[in-house]
């Protein structure tokens, strides 16, 4: 359980397991706490807010692709926002925790806690996927030059 109250994934369910002390050898204690324990950062606290290039943001605890750059757009939320994930890359949970219903988003893969999705994003999907950046990694796509 999370401080407020959030249920942790299911280890069980997910292709990729790892125990807690594995989980926390092998991520930052930053990305542990949010990943596994389902905290979330400050707002504009993440460097990916400000990254425009072309590639692939991914799960920063197992490494699956999540969402590509072009997917990115400002919200104005101080987290890095997408409007659509990579077919098959999240899943979804209701989360009631902090006195409101929101739907969760993690990694479909190892289950870890990205952040949630929220009706009010751009076209074409009008989804917000509000993530937090400890929770991603980058990878640039490669230049030609």
């Amino acid at each position: 359980m999370s401080l407020f109250g959030a249920k942790k994934p299911d280890p069980q369910t997910y292709p990729v397991t790892h125990s807690d002390a594995e989980w926390r050898d092998k991520l930052p204690p930053e990305a542990f706490r949010v990943l596994r324990g389902h905290g979330t950062e400050r707002p504009g606290s993440s460097p990916f807010n400000a990254e425009k290039r072309p590639g692939a943001f991914h799960c920063a605890g197992c490494g699956k692709p999540l969402f590509t750059a072009d997917t990115k757009f400002e919200s104005g939320t101080g987290w890095p926002s997408f409007f659509d994930p990579i077919p098959g890359a999240v899943a979804t949970t209701t989360d009631r925790s902090l006195f409101m219903t929101r739907t969760e988003v993690h990694c479909a893969d190892c289950g870890g806690h990205l952040g949630h999705v929220f009706p009010d994003g751009p076209p074409p999907t009008g989804q917000r996927y509000c993530l937090n950046g400890a929770a991603l990694t980058f990878t640039p796509e490669a230049s030609d030059t």
